[in-house]
């Protein structure tokens, strides 16, 4: 992940002017994001250039607006995760006060209660930011084309959403107000993994972790239930892995484990 790490800053300092810069890192579940995210804006802020991180993740709706849309317009919202589960009007409000150099207070979300932090937990930025990093396994995805959303990918849209509602409620999402969230990003840097095989080996891994690490009794996931878990983010990881390298600022293609691939 260094060399990931230095080819980003190298590129940030290239890219930044006067003023709040918005940079995006997109990368798909277990691919580093966070990880990098974290190191670049440690490096950042010892250079005395205020950076702090925004989450996609800690822009999720509570569990009972995603209990709604599931009743509303689809079960499988119920599950966070892909457009149209997150606050994006929260999203815009705090990417545009960080563009115009106010101070903002930064949402966090408890994936242990599955549902937003309390008020008393979220970041308060007392001075305006120089870079604000945005990450997430879809920050700066476009929508599908409409035929790529006739038939499933996978079987758990085979069996429960064979009549595709939950995807086109998805792409409608990344159409409308995430394209307008994802247009306040200044530059988009993806990290690129080999394909979705190793994304689901990768999220396994993460599982693993998490699993040596939790509590007597703390609940984690089966390796059944994470290869169920991955089929809700695998339409969308697909596309981005085809799509986003034609219009990412910086693509960072990995290997299997994470580091850089030689021809870079």
């Amino acid at each position: 992940m260094t060399g990931s790490l230095e080819a980003v800053e190298r590129a940030l300092d290239g890219w930044r002017g006067e003023g709040p810069f918005v940079l995006g890192i997109c990368g798909a579940q277990g691919s580093g994001k966070s990880t990098l995210s974290k190191g670049l804006a440690q490096r950042l802020n010892a250079r005395g250039i205020r950076t702090a991180i925004l989450s996609l993740d800690d822009l999720y709706l509570s569990h009972d607006r995603r209990a709604e849309m599931a009743r509303e317009v689809h079960p499988l919202f119920a599950v966070r995760g892909v457009p149209g589960t997150h606050d994006v009007r929260q999203g815009l409000w705090l990417l545009d006060a960080v563009r115009a150099g106010q101070d903002v207070t930064l949402p966090r979300f408890d994936k242990a209660t599955d549902d937003p932090a309390p008020a008393s937990e979220w970041v308060r930025l007392a001075e305006p930011l120089d870079v604000l990093i945005f990450e997430g396994w879809c920050v700066g995805a476009r929508l599908q084309a409409e035929a790529a959303l006739v038939g499933p990918v996978n079987a758990l849209e085979a069996e429960h959403d064979p009549d595709g509602v939950w995807r086109r409620h998805v792409n409608t999402a990344l159409a409308g107000p995430y394209a307008d969230l994802f247009a306040r990003i200044d530059r988009l840097v993806l990290l690129a993994a080999p394909g979705f095989e190793v994304v689901e080996r990768w999220r396994l891994q993460q599982e693993h972790a998490l699993r040596a690490q939790a509590p007597k009794g703390a609940r984690v996931m089966s390796d059944a239930e994470v290869a169920t878990f991955i089929q809700h983010y695998e339409r969308l990881t697909r596309h981005i892995l085809s799509d986003m390298p034609r219009y990412a600022d910086l693509v960072l293609r990995l290997d299997a484990d994470r580091q850089l691939k030689d021809d870079q």
